[in-house]
């Protein structure tokens, strides 16, 4: 029994020192996945507000991209996101650059249009077209640098998506909404677009008056009608400084005279009241048939065109064929028939005998 018990004991120890060894042939049970520090490190530093970054297009793909030197600087002033990368933490700027590089989570890129506009004294900051650049090296000068991964989506957007759908169905069945909806839906699209309108056009004024009288190029909301712009840059206020040379005199004077030409042209071209209150009311007839329109009054409005259409066409056939060849019809109505089909005769008879004298 003793050895019995003992030879149980040595194969308990034999498979558990086969389990430990790692040269033994058998696979392991369970291999836990390892994340890739890098990747991790490149989705929180993506993230983040204070790295400042745009949108451009490389090679007719939109793409989110920084420069070096605002990737050096944000490092530097938030040195704890190295702590993601554990034994890696204590690499430079430049190497871990160089790592996300050869693991294809950026790609270096460069302008471009090279050679500086005419009117200007530089370089675009942030140029909207980007090519590849021949070198995969991480660098400070001019160099730009464009994310290749897909960001996550946030909530808010995989929400939306699903909600695009039921605002489409939604827009297609405006016609048949409560007359209240409608009032509802056309006043506030009407103010959003009055809003918008008025916004374009306080903002050029702005812009010439300020070209014309100072000289300077000032854009309020100046991404507004930017295509690569975020929904954050869209809606910036402050103006970009001017960095193109100053206009001269000759050409400010020429564009306040088309100005005032402009102005005066409007003024002599401008409708009085009595076509205005023409327009506004044709406007408003529109508007009343849009709102007031239900399945109930088209149908009814195609059964009465289809009546009338029958009546004409029976009425056109019968004025050619005489009354003896027509339907003959019941009662008050074939009597109504008879008479109009003889008063139609007599008054050709009377454009006949005037046209002879």
């Amino acid at each position: 029994m003793k050895k019995s018990s003992g030879s149980a004991a040595d194969k308990k120890r034999v498979r558990r020192s086969s389990a430990l060894d790692p040269t033994s042939d058998a696979p392991p049970r369970k291999q836990a996945v390892k994340k890739d520090v890098f990747r991790v490190f490149a989705e929180k530093v993506r993230d983040h507000k204070e790295l400042v970054s745009r949108w451009a297009v490389l090679q007719e793909t939109r793409v989110e991209y920084f420069r070096g030197k605002d990737f050096v600087s944000f490092l530097k002033s938030h040195p704890e996101l190295k702590d993601v990368l554990e034994l890696d933490r204590i690499l430079e700027t430049e190497e871990i650059a160089n790592i996300l590089l050869a693991k294809n989570l950026l790609v270096r890129c460069d302008r471009v249009v090279k050679t500086v506009r005419p009117g200007k004294k530089k370089l675009s900051t942030w140029p909207a077209h980007l090519e590849i650049f021949p070198e995969q090296v991480f660098s400070e000068n001019d160099a730009f640098f464009a994310w290749t991964f897909v960001k996550r989506h946030p909530l808010w957007q995989t929400l939306l998506s699903f909600f695009w759908p039921v605002l489409t169905l939604a827009i297609c069945l405006f016609p048949v909404y409560p007359h209240r909806c409608k009032l509802l839906i056309l006043y506030s699209c009407a103010g959003i677009l009055f809003l918008i309108l008025s916004l374009l056009l306080i903002r050029g004024t702005i812009f010439g008056a300020l070209y014309i009288v100072l000289g300077k190029r000032i854009w309020f909301f100046p991404n507004i009608l930017a295509e690569e712009a975020t929904l954050r840059e869209l809606f910036r206020f402050w103006p970009k400084k001017d960095e193109e040379e100053k206009p001269k005199w000759t050409t400010r004077i020429f564009y306040a005279g088309v100005a005032v030409l402009f102005i005066l042209l409007l003024r002599h071209h401008a409708p009085d009241e009595a076509a205005r209150a023409r327009y506004q009311k044709r406007v408003s007839n529109i508007i009343d048939d849009v709102l007031e329109w239900s399945p109930t009054l088209a149908l009814s409005g195609r059964m009465e065109k289809q009546q009338n259409v029958a009546n004409a066409t029976g009425s056109a056939d019968a004025s050619k064929n005489g009354p003896e060849d027509a339907v003959p019809a019941d009662g008050d109505d074939a009597k109504a028939f008879v008479e109009q089909y003889n008063n139609t005769e007599v008054i050709e008879d009377v454009d006949d005998d005037k046209q002879h004298d």
